[in-house]
């Protein structure tokens, strides 16, 4: 969940959610130089600048000033996305790891034949991004099936594919050029050894229901 508090205008603001551990946890995975950097730093970013643009947004609202309303739009899509994305990304890492559920495992052996494939597609999937964006392990909840789909830069994958998200790999430079250099793949790769799969199988279980 997104944090809120709020304001003395009585409108909720965005705040930064904690991490669920320590900068260092993930190493050697994600090195607490990153994790810092990205959390404090990227992420506070898009918190601060979506809650700049959503006073923008109420003061154009109440003089019915449509033209600055549209303009505000790419702003907010793209710092509201930013918190979105990167709120679901914490949870989804762990420094303890573990395995999918037996729900999880079932669905994905289904709908990717292993385990083992379908990090094999994410993977590819996330690699494979041009530029700045996302790779995701999603649930369609009109195809009733598990589905891999990549996002560009800060689009939320929910409100701009329907899918729900389940387990997202940032693969904008910030979250790994530090210590992986221009080798993504060997990012992608480790990043399945801090998933947090029981947060992955609960974010599944409730988007079947």
């Amino acid at each position: 969940m997104c944090a809120l508090m709020r304001s003395a205008g009585g409108r909720h603001k965005h705040t930064l959610p904690d991490l669920p551990y320590e900068y260092s946890a993930l190493e050697p995975v994600i090195s607490r130089e990153i994790m810092s950097l990205h959390h404090s730093k990227h992420h506070a970013t898009y918190v601060n600048n979506l809650n700049a643009a959503e006073e923008k947004l109420a003061q154009a609202q109440a003089k019915g000033d449509i033209q600055t309303v549209i303009n505000l739009a790419p702003g907010l899509k793209f710092n509201g996305g930013g918190h979105i994305n990167h709120t679901i990304f914490w949870q989804n890492l762990s420094p303890k790891g573990g395995k999918p559920s037996d729900v999880l495992v079932q669905a994905i052996e289904k709908d990717f034949g292993s385990l083992e494939n379908m990090k094999n597609q994410l993977a590819a999937a996330s690699v494979g991004v041009q530029g700045s964006g996302w790779g995701w392990l999603a649930y369609n909840k009109m195809m009733k099936k598990l589905q891999i789909q990549t996002c560009q830069n800060q689009d939320p994958l929910e409100a701009t594919t329907g899918l729900v998200p389940l387990f997202g790999i940032d693969v904008w430079e910030h979250a790994y050029y530090l210590q992986y250099k221009n080798v993504r793949a060997d990012y992608v790769k480790a990043i399945f050894d801090v998933a947090n799969w029981q947060d992955i199988s609960a974010r599944y279980e409730k988007a079947v229901k």
